[in-house]
């Protein structure tokens, strides 16, 4: 790539030896003396004077000229003027600069404007030092320009993306501050609802009413709007959103209040939209009674602690300080990525990792035997609706007899409380993943009624925004490769929450179990997912391409229901769900199977996995009263193999 004049120039001046650059630098300013002593005399006298002419004035010229350089080059080299590097030289340089000339400017006053000669007028001994200051000052003001790594970035600058804050409170005044000199994009501008705010300038910025943000976005060229209201509430939150979308601008958004108010606010914290900001509601208060009563100063448990829900659950309570926290996971990489993060955040507290499957009963029994734990949450279960219906009898041990293995290892050493962590596609399942869900609810029933050693709770909730699999982060991937955004169905809806609200909901629920209880979470209104993918993509400022945008950027492509996947997915099995403690928490009334009966019926189900029999093991879920009604035909990879031979 050929390098522009510029660079050339500046490459073979920062390549001389650097006492050449000194003299080269004095011998400017050596110019700059006698220049500004010249444009002194023709500023007061209005008619230029030549150093070659006879008269009184140009005598005097030449004098005040030999008179600058000698007060003024040692002044300058006694200062350090010329040990700067003048292409990093910035504010301490114009310091430097200021003091140097102030010396001078009292030196030479002195000579010309008190003392007095008569060929050089009393005024020059004011203006040729003022001069100077600004010629010289502006001589390293330009070297810093055109030699240092600046001048290329105000050329970055100029073509950097453009963008507006939305808010010009003091959130939006540091995200300013701390955008000047970003290479990224450029503040143009702030929004605010503040009408008396409009039309004024903040910072030298302007203010506008976000009702005009349409126009603005075309006439400055708007890519971005940048979120810098930590403190306003979700439902206007969700106004301004939705407002924002409508100029198909990108939208995003800074870090918590708590980090504004601490003044760490730099462009790495600005980031998408939160998980909350798509989910258009409210997140669920936990109460800190609840969170506490089940942790604080306990031995807690964590199986699947390496999952969404499970590392999340261990990073709400390390926060409530328990005595102990046990992980267990079968991933290696997963369990020694949350152990890592653990012990960083919390160094004192006894983390222990253990690998370990949920159906392996004899290493469950080891690990409770020996530290004993206060409380189990039970995370550990294959949850990926399309895997387990294409490996069924992996799915089914896993998630009912590695239940049935830790419930009953819980039991034997008293642990009080265990808590499952559920799905909402246990209710009425289509699918072996929600039916082997439910059936590990109904286990935990139905053990809770035969004995008073251990609590036993279950939690229901939906989809999880932000988990491995979740359609956010997955949807998230398909806008930036340029789509398209893959949907198995239109119609498909689906109750989301956050996983923090779904670990907090976990561990609240522990606190109010009596046993044998099944928690829900009132989710509020489902979200259709087709609405979702669309309000994604117009918040990453890009438009839908359908039949009526066939020039849009991102289009939504629908794929067919997977097998097992439902249209709509439910919370509750029965109609009369009863308050708790929690406002947003309810505790469902729903039948299960007594043990003596379940337990024949699970070792049956044992015995038809151990023959392989995938037919059997269906009927056999199908008519164990859990609601399960399968919508497609057996997909388990080996069985259709098989059937094709």
């Amino acid at each position: 790539m050929k390098k522009s004049s510029n660079n050339l120039y500046s490459s073979d001046l920062l390549d001389l030896p650097r006492p050449l650059k000194r003299f080269v630098a004095v011998n400017v300013d050596l110019f700059l003396c006698v220049f500004t002593v010249w444009l002194a005399f023709f500023l007061r006298l209005g008619t230029p004077i030549s150093f070659l002419g006879q008269g009184k004035w140009e005598s005097g010229l030449i004098f005040a000229s030999i008179a600058s350089v000698i007060i003024a080059i040692p002044i300058f080299i006694s200062t350090g003027f010329y040990r700067a590097i003048f292409r990093y030289s910035g504010w301490a340089a114009l310091v430097t600069v200021a003091r140097s000339v102030t010396i001078y400017f009292f030196l030479y006053a002195l000579l010309f404007t008190i003392i007095g000669v008569d060929s050089v007028p009393r005024t020059i001994g004011i203006i040729q030092p003022i001069l100077l200051l600004l010629f010289v000052g502006g001589s390293r003001l330009f070297v810093r320009l055109w030699l240092g790594d600046q001048y290329q970035g105000i050329l970055r600058r100029m073509t950097r993306p453009k963008a507006l804050i939305y808010g010009a409170g003091q959130s939006g005044r540091q995200l300013a501050l701390a955008m000047e000199h970003s290479p990224e994009m450029q503040i143009v501008g702030f929004l605010d609802d503040d009408k008396s705010l409009h039309g004024n300038i903040l910072n030298g910025l302007p203010i506008y009413n976000p009702d005009t943000l349409t126009h603005h976005v075309a006439t400055l060229n708007i890519n971005q709007v940048l979120l810098a209201i930590p403190g306003v509430n979700r439902s206007r939150r969700n106004d301004i959103l939705e407002s924002v979308r409508q100029a198909h601008v990108s939208v995003r958004t800074l870090p918590n209040v708590s980090d504004l108010v601490q003044g760490r606010v730099s462009f790495s914290d600005i980031h998408e939209l939160d998980i909350d900001d798509l989910l258009k509601r409210d997140p669920v208060v936990p109460y800190q009674n609840l969170l506490n009563k089940s942790i604080s100063d306990k031995v807690v448990m964590v199986t699947g602690a390496g999952g969404s829900i499970g590392s999340e659950l261990c990073r709400q309570v390390i926060a409530l300080s328990p005595a102990k926290l046990l992980l267990v996971d079968q991933s290696e990489f997963a369990l020694y990525a949350i152990h890592e993060e653990l012990r960083e955040k919390v160094p004192d507290l006894i983390i222990i990792p253990l690998l370990a499957s949920i159906q392996d009963i004899q290493r469950m029994r080891e690990i409770v035997s020996t530290w004993r734990p206060n409380i189990l949450y039970h995370a550990a279960a294959y949850k990926h609706v399309p895997l387990v219906e294409q490996n069924v009898l992996e799915g089914i041990k896993n998630n009912v007899f590695g239940t049935l293995n830790a419930a009953s290892v819980a039991i034997e050493n008293h642990v009080s409380h265990f808590v499952l962590i559920s799905t909402d596609k246990a209710v009425r399942p289509t699918n072996v993943m929600g039916a082997s869900k439910r059936l590990a609810e109904m286990i935990l029933q139905a053990k809770a009624q035969t004995q008073t050693e251990t609590a036993f709770s279950i939690v229901r909730f939906g989809n999880v925004l932000g988990s491995s699999g979740s359609v956010v982060p997955k949807f998230r991937q398909q806008i930036r490769t340029g789509g398209p955004i893959t949907l198995t169905h239109p119609d498909v809806t689906r109750y989301f929450m956050t996983i923090p609200e779904a670990a907090q909901l976990v561990i609240q629920a522990a606190a109010m179990t009596k046993g044998g209880d099944v928690f829900v979470l009132d989710m509020g209104q489902p979200i259709k997912i087709y609405e979702l993918a669309n309000r994604m993509i117009e918040l990453s400022g890009l438009t839908l391409r359908n039949e009526t945008n066939p020039d849009g950027d991102i289009a939504i492509e629908i794929t067919g229901l997977r097998p097992g996947e439902k249209l709509y997915e439910e919370i509750l099995i029965g109609n009369n769900p009863q308050e708790t403690l929690h406002s947003r928490i309810l505790r469902a009334q729903e039948e299960y199977i007594p043990w003596a009966e379940l337990e024949t019926k699970l070792n049956e189900l044992e015995a038809l996995i151990r023959n392989n029999d995938i037919s059997s093991v269906r009927s056999l879920l199908e008519n164990l009263n859990l609601g399960f009604v399968p919508t497609d035909p057996i997909s388990d990879l080996v069985h259709k193999e098989n059937q094709s031979v």
